[in-house]
């Protein structure tokens, strides 16, 4: 039997998020690709490419909060908007620095942070935005077709990026990344705020964000899905730093293979996705989030032996496999998130998950590190294994979770 079109697809304003997820997700996933191909090329370090990394996440987990108290309070289709142009431009003055041979690894990361600190204001936006805009009810299926659509751009991100590094530069590349985010921030101008919105805009921004750590106290279980997004971002979305080296150091396939890799990505993240559509029931989603935390950390075990056992072809297979898990284990969280909040702290509970996968530096930081010691398979390894133990763990001291 045929599965039925999601109903948010029937409101205009979602259309209209989807469609500029779907160009912001090729600025994302197009600068995911650059950014380790440059930095790569300028050290020839896996552990500076993890350095580089971290640059683009290290802001969100200091400006989550604050963000999410701004997303509470302005309109945020408008919050949105700004970030894809701040984002656009930053990513336009690497490409300008790098076509006039002026690019050094400071200055990329300079303006990498700049970046960060608008993308921390755009994922609060979008989330507490897609529940103004779906409603509680069809939250986790909204997030859902937002995540395949933005992973279908994640796909053209990144064998456009591979592909015009190749045969035009890694400055041209860039400047495809610059577009794909303002013109997501254009496609936004007809979007409208929701009714049924209910905002927060009384007092500082400091008191708001005092406001919901009060709120995180009361509320073990928002604290321990922060605690578990964290840890996911650190030990399994991680291995995204790896992909720039193991594309040219050990599957010796260049910048075009290292987009078919990131597409890979992309693709997993469907399947996963898709899944979850398909799935259509709320219940039983803490079960599931442990769950797919567990297969997370098994598939990335399976991804550091792949190139040595199963070849190029194989590893693709398990990048899929991997990834599918990593999309559940992101939808999973953010919904959980935005469902276990009052509608005045939306924006904010946006803030907290933004806060959990700002912890990714420390991630990318150390599966650089271990990959320069041990090498990338043992490094995947390593880390998937952690991920693993971490979900067990969590299972046993707080079985509250699994009645989510």
């Amino acid at each position: 039997m045929a599965l039925a079109a999601p109903a948010s697809l029937r409101l205009a304003n979602f259309r209209r998020l989807g469609a500029a997820t779907a160009f912001n997700s090729v600025g994302m996933m197009g600068e995911n690709v650059v950014l380790g191909w440059l930095t790569l090329t300028l050290t020839n370090s896996p552990f500076l490419v993890g350095v580089a990394m971290a640059a683009r996440s290290l802001p969100l987990f200091f400006v989550g909060m604050p963000a999410g108290v701004l997303a509470d309070r302005f309109p945020r289709h408008r919050l949105l908007m700004l970030t894809g142009l701040g984002q656009g431009l930053a990513a336009a003055g690497v490409g300008l620095l790098v076509l006039f041979d002026r690019a050094t690894l400071p200055a990329v990361l300079l303006l990498t942070l700049c970046a960060g600190v608008t993308r921390a204001l755009e994922h609060a936006a979008r989330q507490s935005y897609t529940h103004e805009v779906v409603g509680p009810a069809e939250l986790m299926s909204g997030l859902a077709v937002l995540g395949v659509i933005g992973r279908l751009g994640w796909l053209a991100g990144s064998l456009g990026a591979g592909a015009i590094i190749a045969r035009y530069g890694i400055g041209v590349a860039y400047f495809m990344v610059a577009g794909g985010f303002v013109a997501g921030a254009v496609l936004l101008a007809g979007a409208s705020a929701s009714g049924a919105r209910t905002t927060s805009a009384s007092g500082s921004v400091w008191r708001g964000v005092v406001d919901f750590l009060v709120a995180l106290r009361r509320d073990r279980s928002l604290l321990v899905l922060m605690i578990l997004t964290g840890g996911a971002e650190m030990l399994g979305f991680a291995h995204q730093t790896l992909l720039p080296s193991l594309a040219r150091d050990v599957l010796r396939i260049g910048p075009e293979g290292l987009g078919v890799l990131n597409a890979a990505r992309s693709a997993g993240g469907m399947v996963g996705l898709f899944a979850a559509v398909a799935r259509r029931q709320a219940g039983g989603a803490g079960v599931l989030f442990l769950a797919v935390l567990l297969a997370f950390g098994g598939s990335l075990m399976a991804l550091g032996a792949a190139p040595y056992v199963v070849g190029f072809a194989g590893v693709i297979v398990v990048l899929i496999v991997v990834n599918a898990a990593g999309g559940l284990t992101d939808l999973l969280a953010q919904s959980l998130m935005q469902l276990s909040v009052p509608a005045n702290l939306r924006g904010r509970a946006g803030g907290a998950w933004v806060v959990a996968i700002g912890l990714a530096p420390l991630g990318q930081l150390q599966i650089g590190a271990l990959a320069s010691l041990l090498g990338v398979s043992m490094a995947l390894g390593l880390s998937g294994l952690a991920l693993m133990a971490l979900a067990a763990i969590t299972a046993s001291v707080y079985p509250h979770l699994k009645r989510l």
